[in-house]
Parts: structure tokens; C-alpha cells; sequence
């Protein structure tokens, strides 16, 4: 491969770089900006789901040659439009914007932005043409013009605040000094009766100074409702390339506020925290007049003071893991700096790193007369919502800019005298938890592995009675002889002759000594062994499932009339093989689950998913009635759009308008989802639901169980003739108001006999008696079936729809499960622990297992923590995987069920309920490509195989044409006759564990056991799972892992058919989508509508739910039983942006 040379700017070239708003697929631009920051650019990158107006108020203020973005959820067209515009609007016409998603963006629509005026836009051919590197060089060489070169009358905007005006000067100093030399003048003749505070952070890298600033401005902008702030913040520029990530932004929330202005600089020169230009970028901002200027340093070594040349008042920000205590007196700062916070106080030896750093504060400043406890050093932990000794820094920061310079900033801000305290998610004492179940697991495996040993001895003493007992001893050959508790003596001696007896004896008494060492169970298993291989035999197979009887027929008849066994058991007759594999494989349904959670698969249910999410409610529910017409089971997995996935509701904001409904359905309402699922009956017991949302999962689980309640509340009225009664309240609630009642667009396609529709926008506890609508409500809850994704986790991991804090986000998931254990929720899963985002992001299949499991493990031990009762809970959790193509797959299931099912038997005592893994496969995405696009219903097929063999619980194929676009009702219809037809035509599959008993799949299955229980362990030693997201372990790994696939599919030596080996005569070019399915207009209209009316109707009785919810957030109740009320009346959005006030933004990181 031919390495292309890095094109070199001429100018310092400055680009912003992000992926569109309600997009999470950032790895892409992760690995482009590190390219372009290579190139020798200064980038500010701003990362996942930044809305067009986030992206260019931060390109004006950072007065950027260029806009750099990937958008993957469609939306395109409108998002890339909006930003040229408001460009244009704001008078920064001049930055260029690039962008590129892949296939999402069709030839036509790239043709059509270019015209335009969007710069670029790279599709995946101009990827292949010109690889990473070519792209980049085209890009940055396209960006590269001067800016500052030209100062006309900027100096006039300052007092105006006009953003423009003010980057562009600082642009001038850094850039083209002799030019900006008159203008600098003016603005420090200025200055000179300035008294703008400025407060100079500093600190070692790493320390978390960017959440603290992003912090104490929240907290300033709270505390002043009319003041203004500017930021500066330094970072170090490469030596190497002239490059700098400027990347303090990415942790900012509180700066997308029209009350901030932020400028990042680049040092331009090495070892130096500061830029040499930081002292005009400070006189700029006080010449606009700012109430406030904060600077924020580099963080690249500990002794570096020149910080507290440009203050007024200093900040130093370190952590408790700076060493020996005799560390800190070559801190210089601990000389100079007014406070000193001890930030990341969650870490070990904090307390100790307060005592040791105020110590060292009060030698450095002879301060021996001050009590240690008012000396201002502060143990926050910024990364933690409203965190108390944030709260506390942030008074004694403005106080100590008050007494310095006299300011008009004295704070109102009431607070308390404690100190941060992390709310662990996990406690400290758990922290080793993988790797006990790693020690748990291996510790069954040796056990196992030593009692195979006995059991093998066993026989061959048994074996050499057996050759000593007359050969026509009808006890040997029945083997009559063993009883529960060893072997028969009194059969044993009645078949033997007189001189053979003292050999008999003594191998009696050995039989029965080594016996001493072989568990009584395991004998059991031995014992049994004929029986259990009979029932398989018998044409009836009769078990129990929650004490009803269920009878199975064991065999099938193929077209030749043999008898097919659904269960094939091994013809072992040695006792230790016998052992091993009941120990290790077993049947279906019997520990450790390997082969499967039940005896027999359902005979009337397939593991069919029907998938579907596209346009409004009332256009998925027809491809839902579509798809599942005629069959007995319905199982819908609901697929999203990307603004329902991120807890917002429909607007015409054009960055949000080009979202709706395209990618998945949207839902912002409880009416939405009663529409969604009319038609199939939410309680009956052949209707499972899967919806595939993380953020705003407990309001979209919300909109479902009132939905399916709502629909019983029906059957009822209409049982009970009490239609008059609906009547009489539609009309008191919106005839007499004057306001439309809500429809169901269009007709109800066939299949859709109109349940859950008579109530559209009224509630049954509206029409029923309290304590028939609360029995109804209990029944409904008991009866519901499906999943709500909910794994929040994952999505830090992996493609990230997080919204709120980690530590609020896995609250609401634990209010969740109690709720689902009071009301007993037995039959819906709380979570779905999702690998399948980890593989789609680019891990392989060990990582993918390891990460997920890890994650599931995470969600017991938090459970546990807040008292949850294992058995009760283990049964709502469930699994979602990917499957590809390595051989790996061909075993995930397996091992999954195998180490679930162990660790949560021997280490956590769970009953057989809890022990079973319940696991949804999904064909990978990844292997879907967008070339020869027929090949992917075969790769689609090999993955199907795979998963079916595996006995997985439900599964869904992909779409053939889902490289290219959101999948047609034909190409939606293939993918199901694929498992179709491996399930209803393939003969193999007749038999339930055609697996078993390969040599290659007991190879694998250790291999993958084990390299599983090793990840475990390097999880635990980098803090356990949230130890690890905070070094963002398992995103690099993912990111790794990714880069090392694309570059052999790049080079060839990964062969993919018709991708990079087999072309046609035309080489494979990109295939272009001959049916776009995207959301109308109308459709578009509607679901704003719907939510306009919704909130209009509904808003006295929103704001009673907001209050009653942010209450129950702030004084620890379970809030997942105001959001059931809550999702009644209040929209998507409305509940998502109460909860952000309580509960905390997701803070993004690289």
C-alpha cells in the first residue's frame, strides 16, 4: 500500500470537527480528526450529536478556516443546508464546510449540496480513489487561506459583543501581529480603566479542569442571570506537525449559551502552557467588556507559574495521584496559586492527598495561624452533578475575585458545608466483582475438570468387575448393580464365583474409597444417565414450566419417514466423558445452559423478529401488519429516528426537521405509540415488543405500558357498553374546547382491527373507576412481553445515545427494575445488554462477548447495591448480540449461557431462573456492504445459520439493502424468508443441538470461555467496568480493533467477496438505491402537529407532572412511577429537558 505524503498548510488552518446533531456515530470523525490534526491543523473537535447552531457559533467564535462533519442518520440535506445558511446569516460565509456519512448520502444529494455552496462532500468512492490520507490532504489544502490578514472596523463590535468581531481580532494577534498592532493599541488605551476580574486555572494534564471550568460557569450563569463570561483556554500545539487538538470544548455543556464566548488557542511553540498571544486574547475580551474572563491552561507539566502573570485570582487543579507527599514542594504553583482544588476526589487516598497538599499550602505561605480547615484547598469531583464541593469551590473562587479586585460579583449562591462524596454506582468493596466471577468460574471448571478424573477411575473399576462377573450377568450389562449411593454388593456377589471374591472385594473397597472424593451429585448424574438418554428416546417428552405441564413430541418425520430426534445425546459409556459433558454442554434447558435454555423450542413461535421503524407511527404499523400477517406470533422490534433517540420531540428547526422519521419511526407522545402498535394486542401472550431505545428508554417504556394498559381500559368499555361514556368525555375535553380530536392518518391496513384506538388522546383512568382502571393496570403490567433496550452503559462505549449523567442514567434504569419487581413485571425485560452496538463500532467477537457480559455483570452488582433481590431481577434482564462471520460467532450464545449461567449459580446464588442468559441476535450490520449488494443476503444467511444452530432465543436478519438505505417492504420480507427457510425447510434444523459434539465447537467454546474470563480480568484491573469507561477502555479497544479491520478489507488481506477480491467487469462500484424510503413531508407536519396540539391541551396538568417529577428526582423516589403518570400528558421533550435540570447532561469526552 502506498503511503500518501501529508499535504503541508501554508497558513495556520483552523477546523472544526463533529458528527450531526442526534448522531453517535463518531468513530469516523475520531479517526479523521486525528488525520487532519496530523496534517499540521489546530483542531477543535466537538463530537457526537452537536446541532447545527452548536457547531457554528463554535466556528465564528473560534474564527475557523473550516467545518469538518459526518452525519450517518440522515437528516442531511437540511442539516448541511442550515449550517450554510446561518453562516451566511451570521456574516462567516468565508468557512468552508465538509462532510461526508458514508452511503447515507446519495450521488444526487451530494450533487445538489455541492451546488449549493457545501465545499465537499466525500462519499465511500472518493474513499477508495483517494484513501484517508488523499482525503484529508484535499480538505485541508481546499481550507487553507489566510484569516486576520485584514482588520477593516472590528474594534467598533467590541463594546456590541459581536462574536465575529472579536475572534477575528485575536485571529489578527496570533496570526498577523504587525496588522493587529494599531487595533491591539486602541483596545489597551481601552483597558486601562477595565476592571473585568480574569480567574487563571491551571494544572497538570489530566486533572479534569475542563469539566471543573464548564462547572463553575454553569454555576456562574445560574448564579448571575444578566452577567457575561469569557473563556480562553490554552492547549499545546505537536512539535512534530505544527498540529494541536484543541479539545476542551468537547466537555463543555454550559457554553452553548448566548451569555459565553470561547476562544481555544494553540501554544504554537513547545513546553509552554501558554500561548505568547493569551495576554491580546485577554485584552480583546476586556475590551467587549465581559463581567468575567476565565483562562484556562495547558495541562502538560506541574511547575509552570506564568498563569498567574495574566490573573487576577489563580485556581490550581491537580488530582490525589501525584505520589509521595514530598511531590508537591516542586509544585511552584502551591507558591502562588489563591486555591487549590483536588479535583477527581472519588479517587483512592483522597483524604489524605487534602491533608498532605493543605499542609504543604501552609508551609509554602507561612500560614501557620490559619486553622487547617480554612485553608483553600477543595476536593471536588467535577465530572459529578451538583456536586457539593464544586458548589463550595465556586463561592470561594468568586468570593476570593471579590476581595482581590473589588468586584461587583458578590455570589448568592447558598451552600452547604459538605464535602464531594462520589455516589457510587458500584461500592468500592465490589470493585474486583469480574474477576471473582472469572476465580468463580475457573475454580467450577477445575472442580469439574478433577471429578471427570474419579469419575474415570470409577469406571475402570467398574469396567474390571464388569470383566470378572460372569460375562451373561444380565446386572453388569443393564448396569442394575449401581444404586444411588454406589454399587449393588449383594447383585455383584451373586453373579461371582467363589475364588473370584477376594479380587471383587478388594476392588469394592477401592470403588468405595475413591468414591469418598466424587460429589454425591455428580454420582446422581452417573446414576440417572440411562433414564435421562430414555426420555429423549420416548416419542413424549413431558416437563414442567411454572407448574404446568407440557408435552413435547421428541421426534419429526422427514419425507424418507425416518424418525429425526429434536435432541441428539452423545453415545458416551465411559463415566468421565459422561460427566464432562453434563457438566460442561448438557441438554437443552438443564445447567450449565450450553446448548440451549429450554428442553425443546415453542412448536407454534419462531425466533422470527419483524423489524420496522420508519416515517410516523401510522407508516410502521402498516409494515408491521404487513410483515406479520398470517402468522401466530407477532414479534416487533421497533426501530427509532434518531430525534426520539436522543429524548427530543419534532420541530421545524431544519437540523431536527430532516430527522423526523427518517432512519426509524417517531415517537414523541403516548398517543404516538398507541398508534404505533394498534392492531396487535399488547397483552396476549404471542406478542412481544422490542423497542431499541438507551437515553429516553424509561419515557418511551412510559408511552408503551400505558399504551398496552390503555388497550385493556378498551376491551373493557367495550365489554361494558360504555362508549356513551367516552362520548360524553371527548366532548368535554376537546369538542367544547374547540380542539380536533387525534386520528390515525389514513386507513388501517389489513390485519389492524382498530384496537387502542378509541381512546387517542384520552387515558382510561379519564373514562373508568379508579379501582377498576388500578386492576386493570395490575393485569396489563403482569401480562406485557418484549424488551426495552435501556443499555446505557454500551452506549458510552460504543455508539453513544447517552443523555443524561452515567450515575442519573443507571438511576433511572434501577428505578425501572424496582418498579418492575413491585408490580411484578415477570414477562418484559428491563434492559437489553446490547453487544450488538460494540460490533457495529467495530470490536470483534471476544470483545464484543467480554464488554457486553461485563456490562450485564455490572447491572447485578448495581442492583444488588440497592437492595434488589437477585432472583427477582435476573429474570428481567436480557441480551442482545451481533453475529458475524468469524468463527467465533459460531459459538457466542454458548458461551454467553455457559458463563452467565455459573457465575450467577455459584457466585451470586441465583435460582435457575436467573441463571438463564435470554439472548436476541441480530445479523451484523457490518458485513452489509454496500457493493454487489446481492452477496449480503448470502453473508446474511451464513450469520442466520450461525445463530440458529446456536439456538438463540429471537433473531433478526438484515436487509440485503440496508447498506444503502433504510430497507423496502421486498428486500424486509427476504430477510425473513431467510431464517424462514433455515427454520421451516432445513432438515438439520429439525434436530434443536446440531452443535453438539463437534470437535471444533468444544475447541472454540473454550477459547472464547476463556479469552472472555481473561478481558474480565483486565477490566478489574483498571477499576472495574466504570473504572474502565473512565480511561475509555473499551472505547479504544473498540476503535483498535476497527482500524485493524478497515485496514486489511483496505489492503486485501482480509478477503471480502465482491468488495476487494471477485469484482465484476465494472469493478463493484458503489450501488445506488433504487427506492429512497425517507419520511414526507406530511407525515413530517403531522408528528410536529401532534406535539404542538399535545402540549397546547395538556399544559396546566404538564406542569403539575415536571414539578411532581423533579421532586421525586431530588428526594430519591422512584421515578419511574411519576414518568408512567408523566408520559399520560407530557411530551418526549418535556420530560427529557425537566430531568436534565435534576439529573445532569451527558458530558462527552474524546
Amino acid at each position: 500500500m502506498n503511503q500518501i505524503t501529508p499535504y503541508k498548510p501554508k497558513h495556520k488552518v483552523r477546523i472544526v470537527t463533529a458528527a450531526s446533531l442526534f448522531d453517535g456515530h463518531d468513530a469516523a470523525i475520531n479517526i479523521m480528526r486525528r488525520i487532519i490534526q496530523s496534517t499540521g491543523v489546530e483542531v477543535i473537535h466537538l463530537g457526537h450529536d452537536r446541532s447545527v447552531e452548536d457547531v457554528v457559533n463554535c466556528a465564528i467564535q473560534e474564527d475557523v478556516n473550516a467545518i469538518a462533519m459526518t452525519s450517518y442518520q440522515g437528516g442531511h440535506n437540511e442539516y448541511f443546508k442550515y449550517m450554510y445558511d446561518l453562516l451566511k446569516e451570521k456574516g462567516a460565509s468565508h468557512i468552508k464546510i465538509f462532510g461526508g456519512g458514508g452511503g447515507v448520502i446519495l450521488p444526487k444529494e451530494i450533487k445538489e449540496l455541492m451546488e449549493y455552496g457545501i465545499t465537499r462532500i466525500y462519499s465511500p468512492d472518493d474513499g477508495r480513489e483517494l484513501g484517508l490520507q488523499g482525503m484529508i490532504n484535499d480538505l485541508v489544502q481546499k481550507a487553507d487561506f489566510a484569516i486576520g490578514d485584514v482588520l477593516y472596523k472590528e474594534v467598533k463590535g467590541l463594546k456590541k459583543k459581536e462574536i465575529g468581531s472579536i475572534a477575528r481580532i485575536i485571529s489578527a494577534a496570533e496570526n498577523f501581529p504587525k496588522i493587529a498592532k494599531k487595533t491591539l493599541s486602541e483596545i489597551h488605551e481601552k483597558n486601562k480603566t477595565s476592571t473585568t476580574p480574569v480567574l487563571g486555572i491551571t494544572g497538570t494534564g489530566g486533572s479534569g479542569k475542563s469539566s471543573l471550568v464548564d462547572e463553575l460557569v454553569r454555576r456562574f450563569l445560574i448564579d448571575f442571570p444578566k452577567k457575561t463570561i469569557g473563556l480562553i483556554s490554552v492547549d499545546p500545539s505537536k512539535r512534530k506537525t505544527g498540529g494541536a487538538l484543541l479539545g476542551d470544548r468537547i466537555r463543555m455543556n454550559a457554553i452553548n449559551n448566548d451569555r459565553v464566548y470561547m476562544r481555544s488557542l494553540a501554544t504554537r511553540q513547545s513546553n509552554l502552557a501558554l500561548s505568547k498571544y493569551v495576554n491580546e486574547a485577554i485584552e480583546v475580551l476586556k475590551a467587549a467588556e465581559f463581567d468575567l474572563i476565565i483562562i484556562e491552561t495547558s495541562g502538560i507539566g506541574q511547575s509552570d507559574t506564568e498563569i498567574i502573570e495574566h490573573s487576577d485570582t489563580s485556581l490550581y487543579v491537580m488530582t490525589p495521584e501525584f505520589g509521595a507527599a514530598t511531590q508537591l514542594e516542586k509544585i511552584d504553583m502551591l507558591d502562588f496559586a489563591d486555591l487549590v482544588a483536588i479535583n477527581k476526589f472519588d479517587k483512592r487516598g483522597a483524604l489524605d492527598a487534602v491533608r498532605d497538599v493543605k499542609k504543604q499550602y501552609l508551609r509554602n505561605n507561612n500560614l501557620w495561624h490559619i486553622d487547617m480547615d480554612d485553608l483553600p484547598v477543595f476536593g471536588t469531583i467535577a465530572s459529578q452533578f451538583n456536586d457539593p464541593g464544586m458548589n463550595f469551590l465556586y463561592k470561594a473562587v468568586m468570593d476570593k475575585l471579590v476581595e482581590k479586585t473589588g468586584v461587583d460579583l458578590k455570589s448568592n449562591m447558598k451552600i452547604t458545608q459538605e464535602i464531594s462524596e462520589k455516589v457510587f454506582v458500584i461500592p468500592p468493596a465490589r470493585v474486583r466483582y469480574l474477576s471473582e466471577i472469572s476465580e468463580s468460574n475457573r475454580a467450577y471448571d477445575k472442580k469439574a475438570t478433577d471429578q471427570v478424573a474419579v469419575a474415570q477411575k470409577l469406571f475402570g473399576i467398574y469396567k474390571t468387575i464388569d470383566s470378572i462377573v460372569s460375562s451373561d450377568s444380565a446386572a453388569i450389562k443393564t448396569q442394575n448393580i449401581l444404586t444411588k449411593t454406589g454399587l449393588d454388593e449383594d447383585k455383584i456377589l451373586q453373579d461371582t464365583s467363589k475364588d473370584q471374591l477376594p479380587f471383587i472385594k478388594l476392588l469394592r473397597s477401592q470403588f468405595d474409597k475413591i468414591k469418598m472424593d466424587f460429589d454425591p451429585y455428580n454420582w446422581e448424574i452417573i446414576f440417572n444417565w440411562q433414564e435421562k438418554v430414555q426420555r429423549y428416546k420416548d416419542l413424549i417428552y413431558t416437563f414442567k414450566v411454572r407448574d404446568k405441564e407440557i408435552n413435547i413430541e421428541t421426534h419429526s418425520e422427514s419425507l424418507s419417514h425416518n424418525k429425526i430426534p429434536k435432541i441428539s445425546l452423545p453415545k458416551y459409556e465411559a463415566w468421565g466423558d459422561i460427566l464432562q459433558w453434563n457438566l460442561q454442554e448438557n441438554v437443552p434447558g438443564e445447567f450449565p445452559f450450553t446448548a440451549g435454555l429450554y428442553p425443546f423450542k415453542r412448536t407454534a413461535e419462531d425466533p422470527t423478529r419483524m423489524f420496522a421503524g420508519e416515517g410516523g407511527p401510522e407508516r410502521t404499523n402498516r409494515r408491521f401488519h404487513y410483515v406479520s400477517l398470517g402468522m401466530s406470533a407477532k414479534r416487533l422490534s421497533t426501530a427509532f429516528d434518531s430525534v426520539t433517540l436522543y429524548g427530543n420531540d419534532p420541530e421545524y428547526r431544519p437540523d431536527i426537521y430532516g430527522k423526523i422519521g427518517n432512519a426509524g419511526v417517531s415517537i414523541c407522545c403516548l398517543d404516538d405509540a398507541k398508534k404505533l402498535y394498534s392492531g396487535f394486542d399488547l397483552s396476549h401472550p404471542m406478542t412481544s415488543v422490542s423497542m431499541t431505545i438507551n437515553g429516553p428508554a424509561p419515557m418511551l417504556l412510559g408511552f408503551f405500558m400505558n399504551a398496552a394498559i390503555d388497550q385493556n381500559c378498551e376491551k373493557y368499555i367495550k365489554e361494558h357498553k360504555l362508549e356513551k361514556t367516552v362520548e360524553t368525555i371527548f366532548k368535554k375535553v376537546y369538542d367544547r374546547a374547540g380542539i380536533d380530536r387525534p386520528t390515525y392518518q389514513g386507513d388501517l391496513p389489513e390485519g389492524n382491527n382498530g384496537l387502542g384506538l378509541m381512546l387517542l388522546g384520552l387515558t382510561g383512568d379519564l373514562i373508568l373507576p379508579k379501582e377498576t382502571y388500578q386492576k386493570i393496570k395490575k393485569e396489563t403490567l403482569s401480562q406485557v412481553r418484549g424488551t426495552v433496550q435501556a443499555d446505557i452503559l454500551k452506549e458510552d462505549q460504543a455508539q453513544n445515545t447517552c443523555i443524561f449523567s452515567t450515575e442519573f442514567a443507571l438511576r433511572l434504569m434501577g428505578d425501572v427494575q424496582e418498579y418492575f419487581i413491585e408490580k411484578q413485571v415477570r414477562n418484559f425485560y428491563s434492559v437489553s445488554i446490547s453487544g450488538y452496538h460494540i460490533a457495529e463500532a467495530g470490536a470483534n467477537p471476544i470483545t464484543q462477548l467480554a464488554l457486553t457480559l461485563s456490562n450485564g455483570f455490572t447491572y447485578v452488582e448495581y442492583y444488588l447495591s440497592r437492595g434488589m433481590d437477585i432472583n427477582k431481577f435476573g429474570p428481567n434482564l436480557s441480551f442482545f448480540f451481533s453475529n458475524g462471520i468469524d468463527p467465533e460467532y459460531a459459538v457466542i450464545g454458548r458461551v454467553a449461557r455457559k458463563i452467565w449461567a455459573k457465575a450467577m449459580k455459584f457466585k451470586y446464588g441465583a435460582n435457575e431462573r436467573a441463571q438463564m442468559l435470554k439472548y436476541h441476535i441480530q445479523t451484523s450490520g457490518r458485513s452489509l456492504h454496500a457493493q454487489e449488494i446481492d452477496f449480503n443476503d448470502i453473508r446474511t444467511t451464513l450469520q442466520a445459520l450461525y445463530a440458529i444452530n446456536d439456538n438463540c432465543n429471537s433473531l433478526h436478519t438484515n436487509a440485503y439493502d440496508e447498506a444503502i438505505t433504510t430497507p423496502t417492504e421486498d428486500s424486509v420480507r427476504r430477510a425473513m424468508a431467510i431464517q424462514l427457510i433455515i427454520n421451516k425447510e432445513l432438515g438439520l434444523t429439525k434436530n434443536e443441538n446440531p452443535i453438539q459434539g463437534a470437535f471444533i465447537i468444544e475447541e472454540l467454546t473454550d477459547l472464547v470461555e476463556e479469552a472472555v474470563l481473561l478481558e474480565f480480568d483486565r477490566i478489574t484491573e483498571r477499576g472495574g467496568v466504570l473504572g474502565a469507561m473512565e480511561t475509555m477502555y473499551q472505547r479504544s479497544k473498540i476503535q483498535e480493533e476497527s482500524l485493524h479491520y478497515e485496514t486489511l478489507k483496505h489492503n486485501g488481506e482480509f478477503p471480502i467477496i465482491g468488495v476487494n477480491t471477485f469484482l465484476s467487469s465494472k469493478g463493484s462500484p458503489t450501488i445506488l438505491p433504487t427506492e429512497v424510503i425517507r419520511a414526507t413531508e406530511k407525515e413530517k407536519q403531522f408528528q410536529i402537529q401532534t406535539k404542538e396540539k399535545l402540549n397546547n391541551r395538556n399544559a396546566t396538568e404538564v406542569k403539575n407532572q415536571i414539578t411532581l417529577l423533579q421532586k421525586s428526582a431530588i428526594e430519591n423516589d422512584n421515578l419511574f412511577e411519576k414518568i408512567m403518570e408523566a408520559t399520560k400528558v407530557c411530551s418526549l421533550g418535556q420530560i427529557t429537558t425537566s430531568l436534565f435540570e435534576v439529573g445532569g447532561q451527558y458530558r462527552r469526552n474524546m
